[in-house]
């Protein structure tokens, strides 16, 4: 059984969402209903939909990052004066 769903919402936003689940192949019926199905599920506000994604240089630097994060060999200062200190050396 369905039921309909009548929502008041600014006409620049809602042909702005439509434009952007049209690219995410989605329709607005189909959007509304996956995020309430999802929050009746999950019992939160769910999930995002987006369609950035980071250019090269800044996946790299994701990539460099967690690497650097994550490596014990590599020194890591807890406080700014130390920093500036191994800068200087």
């Amino acid at each position: 059984m369905s039921t309909n769903l009548n929502i008041r919402i600014d006409k620049k936003i809602k042909d702005q969402a439509e434009i952007i689940f049209a690219e995410l192949g989605l329709n607005m019926t189909t959007a509304i209903n996956m995020f309430l199905r999802t929050v009746v599920r999950e019992k939160k506000i769910p999930f995002e939909l987006k369609l950035e994604k980071p250019n090269e240089i800044t996946a790299a630097a994701i990539k460099e990052g967690r690497k650097i994060a994550y490596d014990d060999s590599i020194k890591g200062h807890s406080n700014i004066d130390d920093l500036m200190k191994a800068l200087e050396e």
